[in-house]
C-alpha cells in the first residue's frame, strides 16, 4: 500500500473507527475491509494468513486462511502472576502456538480467527493489560533493561517507562468502543491528537531505556533511547539517542538500518518533555510521501542530526547537558540465578524464539503455569518480566519460594540455559513463516537446526564456549534485530540468505554483508572457514565480530559517536 494511501486512510479514519465494527460483523469473510487491515494495527492487531495453505486452498477455490496476530502493550514486559495466568488462558482458549515473547517484551497471540477477535480483547484487557498502539504509526511498546542487579535502579527506570508509554498513547476512544462495548458520545471521531495530529506519525516510532553495564535492549536501535546514568544506586539522569532503525529493503540503498546518535544528557524530570519533543519533530518533519523513507533515521538524515537536537530541545525547552560516561558489556540476558540488592531473588530462563508452548515433548506452556498458580497462591511480590531477547525472568522471589521454583522449572524442562552453548541462549529469531505477510525465509522455524549445525562447526574448532551473537530475520525488515549479530541471516527468497557479520557484542557497531543470497550450505561453508582463522588467529578475549573486522574480513559496520554533536 503507497504512503498516500496509508496517509488518506489514517486522515479519514475518524480516529482510528474506520468501518472496523462493521468489517467484524462481516460474516461472509475472514478478512477485514482492506483500509480496516490499516486500523486494526493501531488497536495492537495484525491481519495475517496461514502461508503453509495458502495454495492448497486457492486451489480449493477458498479465500486464504485469514488470522489475527494480537500484541500486547506491557512497558518493560512486566506482569504478575495472576495476569500471567489469564493470559494464558486467553493463549489456550482463543489462540494457537501458545504464548510468544517479542522482542520487544510483549506477548503476541497467534492465529486468532475474526470471529473471536472481540472476545480474546476483552479478556486481555480482563488481565488489566491493553493492546492499543502495540503496532501501527504510533509509539509502540517501550522496552526497558531486565537488570535485577540494580534494583532500586531498574525499578526507577521502569516507573519512568510505563508512565511515558501511557502519556503518548493515543488519545482516541475508538479501541474503547470497538472492543469493550463503551458507549460512543457526542464529538466521537473529533478527539484532540495533540501529540499525533490527525494523521499520527509517518511511521512506527520505538523508545527503550537502558541500564548499563548491560544493553539487552539495544538501545542504538530504537528512535528514541534513553541511557541510565546511575549514581550511587539512583538514576541522575540520562543520555538521550536518537535515530536508530532496523529496517531496511533488499536492494534499495535509500534504505539502510541506523545505530542511534547521542544527542545529550537530560535529568529524570525532562524525560517526557524530551519525548514527546521528539515525537512531535518526527510527525511534523517525517517523510509522508515514501513510507520506506519515514522512519526518524531518515528524518534526521535529511534535516541533519545539528538541526534536528536543535528543534528538540527548543520544543522541549531544555537544554541538553554533555553526555555522561559509560560502559556497555554485552548486549545479551544473565541466565540462571541472581540476587538483587534488596535480597530477592531473580531466575532467568532461555525460551527460543519467545515460544512458549506445550509440543514436542515439551511441557513449557504448563509449567509456567504451575509456577504462575503457585507464586499467585503465595502472595508477595513476585513477578514474570519479559526480556528483549525473547526470554523470561521469574522475578522478585524469596529464599523461601526458590525451591519450589526450582523443582518446576526441572520437571517441565525449563532449565534448559544450564547446559546451553553461549550461541544457542543469545540466538534470536522473528517468527517469519507462515503468519508473517513479509517473510521472505523461514526464521523462527529453523533457528533450533541453524543453531545445532553452527555448534557443530564450533565444536569441531573449539569454539563452542564462545559467545557469539546470532541472529536470524526472514526479510530485512529487522524484528529481530538482524543487523546487531556477530553472525546475522537475513531472509532472501525460501532457503536463501544474506549473511552478515561484523557487528560487536554490546550493540555499538552494525554488521556488514558478507555474502549474499546463498543457501545453507554456502553459509555453513563459509562460517566453518572463518571459525578456523578465529580460532588460531584470534587475540586473548576478542570477540567473533571484532576479530572479523580487525582481520579485514569485513568492513566494520557503522559505529555508534561517543561525542556529542556539534
Amino acid at each position: 500500500m503507497s504512503a498516500h494511501s496509508v496517509e488518506a486512510i489514517k486522515k479519514a479514519s475518524g480516529r482510528l473507527r474506520g468501518t472496523l465494527l462493521e468489517s467484524l460483523r462481516d460474516p461472509v469473510t475472514g478478512a477485514l475491509a482492506e483500509h480496516d487491515q490499516t486500523l486494526i494495527k493501531y488497536h495492537g492487531s495484525y491481519q495475517q494468513d496461514d502461508r503453509d495453505l495458502r495454495e492448497e486452498r486457492r486451489q480449493q477455490k477458498l479465500e486464504p486462511a485469514y488470522a489475527f496476530m494480537i500484541r500486547t502493550r506491557t512497558p518493560g514486559g512486566v506482569v504478575s502472576p495472576a495476569q500471567w495466568l489469564k493470559l494464558d488462558a486467553v493463549a489456550t482458549t482463543f489462540a494457537e502456538r501458545g504464548l510468544r515473547i517479542t522482542t520487544r517484551q510483549a506477548f503476541q497471540f497467534h492465529g486468532v480467527i475474526k470471529g473471536r477477535l472481540k472476545p480474546t480483547m476483552q479478556a486481555i484487557n480482563a488481565a488489566l493489560i491493553d493492546t492499543l498502539a502495540a503496532c501501527g504509526d504510533v509509539n509502540r511498546n517501550i522496552v526497558v533493561a531486565a537488570n535485577p542487579h540494580l534494583s532500586r535502579a531498574h525499578a526507577f527506570v521502569h516507573d519512568q517507562a510505563a508512565a511515558l508509554s501511557t502519556h503518548l498513547l493515543p488519545n482516541t476512544r475508538a479501541y474503547y468502543e470497538i472492543w469493550l462495548d463503551e458507549e460512543r458520545v457526542a464529538g466521537s471521531g473529533e478527539e484532540e491528537e495533540a501529540i499525533y495530529g490527525a494523521s499520527y506519525l509517518p511511521r512506527k516510532f520505538k523508545i527503550g531505556f537502558a541500564i548499563p553495564p548491560h544493553n539487552d535492549v539495544d538501545v542504538f536501535a530504537q528512535d528514541l533511547g534513553f541511557i541510565a546514568i546511575v549514581q550511587d544506586g539512583r538514576v541522575a539522569g540520562y543520555n538521550v539517542t536518537v535515530g536508530g532503525g532496523m529496517g531496511a529493503t533488499h536492494g534499495d540503498p535509500e534504505t539502510y538500518p541506523r545505530l542511534g546518535d547521542i544527542i545529550g544528557f537530560i535529568t529524570p524530570d525532562q524525560v517526557t518533555a524530551v519525548a514527546e519533543a521528539v515525537v512531535t519533530t518526527q510527525r511534523d518533519w517525517g517523510n509522508r510521501d515514501v513510507r520506506k523513507r519515514a522512519r526518524l533515521k531518515y528524518t534526521i538524515d535529511d534535516h541533519g542530526l545539528a538541526k534536528f537536537r536543535e528543534e528538540v530541545a527548543r520544543r522541549a525547552r531544555v537544554g541538553f547537558g554533555a553526555p555522561r560516561s559509560f560502559e556497555f558489556v554485552h548486549n545479551g540476558d544473565r541466565f540462571g540465578w541472581t540476587q538483587g540488592e534488596d535480597g530477592r531473588w531473580h531466575l532467568t530462563l532461555r525460551i527460543v524464539a519467545g515460544r512458549i508452548w506445550d509440543r514436542d515433548g515439551l511441557t513449557h506452556l504448563s509449567g509456567l503455569r504451575e509456577i504462575a498458580r503457585h507464586l499467585d497462591a503465595d502472595g508477595g511480590a513476585a513477578q514474570f518480566r519479559m526480556t528483549p531477547n525473547q526470554n523470561l525472568v521469574i522475578a522478585n522471589i524469596t529464599d523461601a519460594q526458590r525451591g519450589a521454583i526450582d523443582a518446576l522449572v526441572a520437571h517441565h524442562g525449563l532449565d534448559g540455559h544450564r547446559a546451553a552453548s553461549p550461541l544457542r541462549l543469545n540466538a534470536i529469531a522473528c517468527v517469519a513463516l507462515p503468519t508473517c505477510g513479509l517473510a521472505m525465509a523461514e526464521a523462527e522455524r529453523y533457528l533450533p537446526d541453524l543453531v545445532g549445525r553452527v555448534e557443530s562447526l564450533l565444536a569441531t574448532h573449539g569454539l563452542l564456549d564462545q559467545p557469539i551473537n546470532l541472529r536470524i530475520s526472514g526479510c530485512p525488515n529487522g524484528c529481530s534485530r538482524p543487523y546487531l549479530g556477530e553472525i546475522a541471516l537475513v531472509g532472501k527468497a525460501p532457503g536463501r540468505y544474506n549473511l552478515m557479520l561484523g557487528a560487536d557484542h554490546r550493540g555499538q557497531r552494525l554488521n556488514t554483508l558478507y555474502r549474499e543470497n546463498i543457501d545453507e550450505a554456502t553459509i555453513l561453508a563459509a562460517l566453518d572457514d572463518l571459525l578456523a582463522a578465529f580460532a588460531h588467529g584470534r587475540q586473548r578475549g576478542e570477540h567473533f565480530g571484532d576479530f572479523l573486522v580487525r582481520a579485514g574480513v569485513v568492513a566494520a559496520g557503522r559505529p555508534i559517536a561517543l561525542e556529542l554533536v556539534a
